[in-house]
C-alpha cells in the first residue's frame, strides 16, 4: 500500500514539474474556449426561433451557472487575463511571426469589449435581479442603442480568432492535425458565422416585435431592464473597469520602460558567440531575446517557449555562475536526457555577467529558390531527370524527442539534401513529409541532366555525412538515406487550382524513380539508378552492377543499377575510361 502511495506520488510530482503558466494559460483558455463554442451555438439558434433561442440559453445558462462550473468558468477568466497582462509586460522582443503579437493584442482588448456586456447581464442580474434574455438583449442592440451590436458582433469575432489561434498553436505539431485540420477550418469559419446570422435573424425578430405594445409592456419592464438610476449604476461600474483597466496596461507599459531604465543603468554584459562575434546587451534579457535584438541569427523553432530545444547553446568556461534551470527548462532538459549542466536552452537562460558560448543548432538560412527559368510553355513533353530521396528511419527519430525538435532535424536534412539538388545543377521539386524530388534537365540536355542527378547523390552522401557530425551530439544514430533516379519524358507545368498553382512534372518516369527509391530498403543500398540513366551519363557499362527488378504498374522487368555508397559516383561520370566511346 504504502508502495503504491509512493508511486503515485512520484508520478504527480513527476507531472508537476512540466506544469508551468504555459500549461495554466492553455488549461483555463480551454474553459473559456468551450464556454464560447457553447455560447456561440446558442446564438445560432436564432436561425431557427426566439423560442429555439430561449430553450437554449436555459440549459446553457443551468449549465455554466452550476456552482462548480461557475467557480471553474470565472476562475479560468480571471487567470487568463492575469497572464495576458504578465505576458504584455514579460515579453521583452515582438520579432516572432505577426500571428504571436496579434493573439495577444486581441486577448487584451477583449476585456474592454466584453465589459460593458458583463456588467449588463450578469452583474446587474446580481445585483438589481434582472431577467436581461434574449429580447432584453436585442433590444437593447437593435433599437434603443445600435451602436451596441457593432461592438458585441466585434468582440464575437476577436474571441474566436483570439482562441482559434491558440488552438492553432496548441495542436498544430499533433500528429492528427494534419488530417483534422479541414474539419476544424470548416468549424472555425461556420460557428461565428452561424452564430451572427442567429443574432441577426433574432434582431429582426425583436425588432419586429417591438412594435407591438403587449410585448413592449411584458418585455420592457423595469423588472426585466431595470431603472435609469440602476441603468446609471452600472454604466458607472462599466466606465470604472474601463479607466481600471486601461490604467493597469498604461502601468505595465511605464513598468516595461522603468525595466528598461533600470537594466541598462545596472550594467551591461558581453555575449559571445561561438562565431567570433559578441554583443553587449541589458542584465536580465534571456540570450535568444538578445539574439533577436541584435539581428543574429539564432534556431528558434517554436518561437522562444520552451516547447522545442533548438534554441540550445553550451556555455563556454564556467557556468557555475549561471542561474538555475526554470521548471519548465528543466523539464525539456531531461527530456532530452541531458546531465551536462553546460547545456541550456538560450529562451530561459537570463545571464547576469558576461557569458561565452556557442549555438548547438545553427539556423538554417538557405533558400531552394533557383532564380532559373521555367519551362517556356504551361503543359510542355520534355526528358528530365527525377530524383526522389527519402530519409529513413524518422519514425524511430521521433519516438524519443520533442516534436518541434524532429521538424527541425527533418529541415536540416532536407536543407541539406535541397543544397546538394541546388549546387549539381538541379531543382528541389516537391517536399514530401521528410523525402523530397528533384528534377534536372529543365534547361540542360538529357545527357548533362543525368551527369548533375548522378553527382547530386554523392553531393547529398557528403552533406548528410556533415550533418550528422554536426549533430552527433544530438542523435543515437546517424541519419541514413534513400535515392532513387530515373529519366525519361514527363509532362511539366503548373497543376493545382487557382492560386495554389505549383510547377512539377506528371508523368511514368516520375512514378519509377519514386519505386526506385523504395526499392534501396529491400536492396541494402544508398540509390537505385535506372539503366536509363546511367546510359544516357554514359557511364561504363560495366562500372555498376546491374539487376532485373519488377516495377508496380509495368508489365515488363527493368534493369536498374544499385549503388551501395553514392560517393563512387563523380569518378565514375568523369572517368574517361567510363565514357562509351
Amino acid at each position: 500500500m504504502n508502495h503504491m502511495i509512493s508511486l503515485s506520488r512520484a508520478d504527480l510530482q513527476k507531472m508537476a514539474r512540466g506544469v508551468g503558466l504555459r500549461q495554466i494559460r492553455l488549461i483555463s483558455g480551454t474553459v473559456m474556449f468551450a464556454y464560447l463554442i457553447s455560447h456561440f451555438l446558442n446564438h445560432a439558434l436564432g436561425n431557427i426561433s426566439m423560442e429555439a433561442l430561449a430553450t437554449g440559453v436555459h440549459y446553457h445558462t443551468m449549465f455554466w451557472q452550476f456552482l462548480p462550473v461557475a467557480v471553474l468558468f470565472y476562475t479560468a477568466c480571471l487567470v487568463h487575463t492575469a497572464l495576458g497582462v504578465w505576458a504584455l509586460y514579460q515579453r521583452r522582443e515582438f520579432r516572432w511571426k505577426a500571428i504571436e503579437p496579434l493573439q495577444l493584442v486581441l486577448g487584451l482588448s477583449i476585456p474592454m469589449l466584453i465589459v460593458a456586456h458583463v456588467v449588463g447581464i450578469r452583474l446587474g442580474q446580481s445585483l438589481y435581479g434582472h431577467e436581461k434574455l434574449y429580447p432584453q438583449a436585442f433590444y437593447l442592440y437593435f433599437v434603443a442603442s445600435q451602436y451596441r451590436i457593432w461592438v458585441m458582433l466585434t468582440v464575437l469575432v476577436v474571441a474566436w480568432v483570439h482562441g482559434c489561434i491558440g488552438l492553432y498553436f496548441w495542436l498544430r505539431m499533433r500528429p492528427f492535425f494534419e488530417r483534422a485540420s479541414p474539419f476544424l477550418l470548416a468549424a472555425a469559419v461556420l460557428v461565428p458565422t452561424l452564430a451572427m446570422l442567429g443574432i441577426y435573424q433574432g434582431g429582426r425578430t425583436t425588432v419586429s416585435d417591438y412594435q407591438d405594445a403587449d410585448w413592449r409592456r411584458q418585455e420592457l419592464s423595469t423588472q426585466k431592464l431595470g431603472t435609469e438610476a440602476q441603468g446609471n449604476m452600472l454604466d458607472r461600474v462599466t466606465s470604472g473597469f474601463m479607466i481600471g483597466y486601461i490604467g493597469l496596461l498604461g502601468l505595465v507599459l511605464v513598468a516595461r520602460g522603468a525595466r528598461a531604465l533600470i537594466e541598462h543603468r545596472g550594467g551591461m554584459i558581453a555575449l559571445s558567440y561561438g562565431s567570433g562575434r559578441t554583443v553587449r546587451v541589458p542584465k536580465g534579457l534571456s540570450v535568444l531575446e538578445a539574439s533577436l535584438r541584435n539581428n543574429v541569427p539564432h534556431a528558434s523553432v517554436c518561437g522562444g517557449r520552451a516547447r522545442c530545444s533548438t534554441c540550445r547553446i553550451r556555455i563556454i568556461g564556467d557556468h557555475t555562475a549561471l542561474p538555475e534551470p526554470s521548471p519548465r527548462e528543466a523539464f525539456v532538459l531531461r527530456r532530452l536526457g541531458s546531465a551536462d549542466p553546460s547545456i541550456r536552452l538560450a529562451c530561459q537562460l537570463r545571464p547576469a555577467t558576461d557569458l561565452t558560448f556557442f549555438q548547438l543548432f545553427l539556423p538554417h538560412m538557405m533558400s531552394t529558390h533557383v532564380p532559373g527559368k521555367l519551362p517556356a510553355r504551361i503543359g510542355e513533353e520534355r526528358y528530365l531527370v527525377s530524383l526522389f530521396v527519402d530519409m529513413r528511419g524518422s519514425t524511430r527519430l521521433a519516438e524519443k524527442r520533442l516534436p518541434f525538435d524532429t521538424v527541425f532535424i527533418v529541415n536540416r536534412f532536407l536543407g541539406a539534401v535541397s543544397q546538394a539538388v541546388l549546387d549539381s545543377g538541379g531543382r528541389p521539386n516537391q517536399f514530401l513529409g521528410d523525402g523530397m524530388l528533384a528534377l534536372f534537365g529543365l534547361d540542360t540536355t538529357p545527357k548533362e541532366a543525368c551527369r548533375q542527378a548522378l553527382r547530386a547523390a554523392a553531393l547529398i552522401a557528403a552533406n548528410v555525412e556533415k550533418l550528422n557530425q554536426f549533430l552527433s551530439h544530438d542523435l543515437h544514430e546517424p541519419i541514413r538515406f534513400g535515392i532513387g533516379i530515373h529519366g525519361g519524358e514527363v509532362i511539366v507545368g503548373e497543376i493545382g487550382y487557382r492560386d495554389h498553382m505549383v510547377f512539377t512534372a506528371l508523368g511514368d518516369a516520375v512514378n519509377v524513380a519514386a519505386r526506385l527509391q523504395d526499392m534501396t530498403k529491400s536492396l541494402a543500398c544508398e540509390a537505385v539508378i535506372s539503366d536509363e540513366v546511367r546510359a544516357t551519363a554514359e557511364v561504363a557499362e560495366d562500372a555498376l552492377p546491374a539487376q532485373e527488378v519488377a516495377i508496380r504498374g509495368r508489365n515488363e522487368p527493368m534493369t536498374v543499377r544499385t549503388v551501395m555508397s553514392t560517393r563512387v559516383l563523380p569518378a565514375l561520370v568523369n572517368d574517361k575510361r567510363a565514357v562509351v566511346a
